[in-house]
Formats: structure tokens, sequence, C-alpha cells
């Protein structure tokens, strides 16, 4: 087995072996809104927080396939907290389109929190020596543990145009405001966040689309097989808590049915009922068909990203259509599972309900909601333009 391998299959092992613990959290996270520091700590010794990072700064620079296989695992066990390793570990990715002066600051311990507003909802205006950030910023996940801040914001020109550019910042420079509370993903801290009149030095400010469209070449992006795009690579990270959340909710089912009885009927063990076994077996089918197409996209990611090539349009548009399939049936196979539970599920303490309000939520998020993914698919099968930056 390579270096890499070993280093993915330590992470993996680790993160397994936490993931009763991440689950066992699920409640006390999701009432104060935020995952504990339990939580945090615990993937910290796992090394997550260096999977994304560049060798050069300490970091362990797994390729996308074994981030994904790790993002699931820690959304298997706790669907908030893996939401906000998706978070940290995408932003983390970011972070390498930054010029190396940024870099050596943001990376200076091997191991890094990021958080992200994405929504360009703050101005950034051009002093001498860099930019003045001002703004609010909704859904900003993680950012209680977070080490550094990446917001996006827009930037005035002297032809009175307006281009979207990253501004980087220390977390500690960021107000959050204490407005979380929610029926979904409610441990992942998605607080609003606002600055006002900071100083960001120009080195750590980027243009938002050449970041979009792939065009940075820093001297571990491109180079080294992991310039994957942002929109496809955060995507990528995301689908997998949609499936390590469908894992979950199937994992609890089949442990929860052997021996209960169906209340009010003479079936006293529902793992007997033929319809239990085929709603069992429709959703761990629709979990295997996720699981595939997420490995069959990170596969033409990382072959296109070692080649140093952009994927052709249609091939972008194909992916984007097949990680919408896999959000849909995953949400699917926890609504079927959902649909042949006992009323007992609904309890608070119960992590199937947990698991089953996360996905439904989360299927909510803009980005990760299928429709979209549809309809660029479909309008580039059909000859027309995608009509859509995200790609």
């Amino acid at each position: 087995m390579t270096e890499v391998g070993l280093e993915t299959t330590s992470v993996l092992s680790a993160v397994k072996e936490i993931a009763p613990t991440l689950r066992l959290n699920g409640l006390e996270s999701e009432e104060r809104g935020w995952i504990l520091d339990e939580n945090v700590d615990l993937l910290e010794k796992a090394d997550v927080f260096r999977i994304a990072v560049p060798r050069r700064f300490g970091g362990l620079d797994l390729p996308v396939a074994d981030q994904v296989d790790i993002i699931a695992e820690i959304g298997r066990g706790c669907g908030s907290t893996g939401w906000v390793a998706c978070a940290w570990v995408s932003s983390t990715w970011i972070a390498t389109q930054y010029p190396d002066k940024a870099q050596e600051e943001i990376f200076a311990t091997g191991s890094v929190r990021i958080s992200g507003g994405f929504t360009p909802t703050g101005t950034a205006v051009e002093v001498d020596g860099g930019y003045v950030l001002s703004g609010s910023w909704r859904f900003n996940t993680g950012i209680r543990g977070a080490d550094w801040n990446i917001y996006a914001a827009m930037l005035p020109s002297e032809d009175g145009e307006h281009r979207e550019v990253f501004a980087m910042v220390p977390a500690s420079d960021v107000e959050i405001a204490d407005d979380w509370d929610v029926t979904s993903a409610a441990g992942t801290g998605s607080f609003t966040t606002t600055v006002k009149d900071l100083f960001v030095p120009a080195h750590r400010v980027v243009d938002g689309i050449e970041v979009l469209e792939g065009l940075v070449e820093r001297s571990n992006s491109g180079a080294n097989g992991r310039n994957y795009g942002l929109t496809a690579y955060v995507l990528a990270l995301s689908v997998p808590v949609f499936v390590g959340l469908a894992r979950a909710a199937l994992e609890l089912t089949v442990e929860r049915v052997p021996g209960k009885a169906v209340a009010y009927t003479h079936w006293s063990d529902q793992s007997r009922h033929p319809y239990t076994q085929t709603q069992i077996g429709l959703a761990a089918n629709k979990i295997a068909a996720a699981e595939a197409l997420t490995t069959a996209w990170v596969t033409r990611m990382q072959r296109a990203a070692d080649d140093g090539v952009q994927l052709p349009l249609a091939e972008k548009a194909a992916m984007r259509g097949q990680m919408a399939y896999a959000v849909q049936v995953t949400k699917e196979a926890v609504d079927t599972l959902h649909a042949i539970s006992s009323a007992s599920v609904i309890a608070r303490s119960s992590a199937f309900q947990r698991a089953y309000r996360d996905i439904q939520g989360l299927y909510l998020h803009g980005l990760m909601n299928p429709l979209s993914g549809f309809e660029v698919h479909g309008r580039v099968l059909l000859g027309l333009e995608p009509d859509n930056d995200y790609l």
C-alpha cells in the first residue's frame, strides 16, 4: 500500500472508531446549536483537518476520493458533524488557491479549520495594501470552531462594474450572532456573522471567478493533481454527508426492526413482514446507487486533475446531474425507512429521527437541491447552454 493509502486507512479507521460517540453527542449538540467540543477534538485527533492541507505545510493532501470516504463516515456518525467537517475541509481546499504568502499564514500548524460565507452579501473596498471588508453573512457553518473564515464580497471598480472576491480573515475578527435555531442540521452552528470596516491584506483576497472556474495556478494545486474546480469539489464533498446520513438510517432501522412487534396487528416480528423486507431492500439499493455514482464522478475528477486538464462542459453538466440524483435517492431511501418506522422514532433521543430531519433540511440547501442540477444536465443534453455558473 502507498503512503497515501496508509494515511487514508489511518484516518478512516479513526473516524469509524469515533462515529458512535459522534452519534451519541447528537442530541446535546442539537440542543446547543453547535457540535460538542468533544466532536471537534475527536476529529482533530483523527487528522481530519489535515486531509486537504498541502504536504509542504505538514498536511496529508489526500485525493478527493479518500476525502469523500472520510466525510461520508463522519456523516454516518452525525449529520451535523459531517456537514461541519465538509465545510471546513472544502474551505481548506479553497485556501490552496490563495497566494503562497497567505497559505503560509493559514497552514502554519498543518491542521486547520476554515469556515465560509459564500453568498456575496458584503462589500470590499480597495485601499492601500489591501481591502476594507464590511457585511453580514448568513449560514456561516462551523464558525464557532473555525480558525479562519472566507467571505464572498462584491468589489466595485472604476467602470461601475462589480466583481466577486473571496476574502480570508481570522475567525477571531468575526462577530457571531446567536441566531441559529432550526429543525434540521441544528448542530452545525450556521450562525450569521458580521464584520465592519475590517482591513484584509491584499494577499488574502482572491478573484472569485478565477477560483470558481479553476483558473488559478498555485504551486500546490494544478501541478499536484488537486485542481478540481470549486463547484465540483464542494459538491463532491457535500454529497457524502447525504450518503452517510442514509447509511445511518439504514443501520439504525436494521438494528431496531428484528423482534419488534407491529402495533395493532398479529405480527410479532416486523422483520418477518414482506413489506418491511422489500422497503429495506429498496432503500439499501438507493444508497448503493448513490455510492456508485459517487465513485464514478470522483474518479473522473481525479483523472482530470492528475492530467492537469479541465473536464469538458458536457461532463461537468453530467456530474452535476448525477450529484443531484445521488442527493435525491439518499433522501428517498431515508423517507422509505421512516415510513416503515414505529412512532417511537419521533423521540428526540432517537438518532434515526435526527438523521431523518437532517437530510430533509440539507436537501433544501440551494446548491444541494436536485432541481437545478437536473436542469443544468438536461439543458446540455438538449444542446443548450447550461445557463448556470456553478459547474
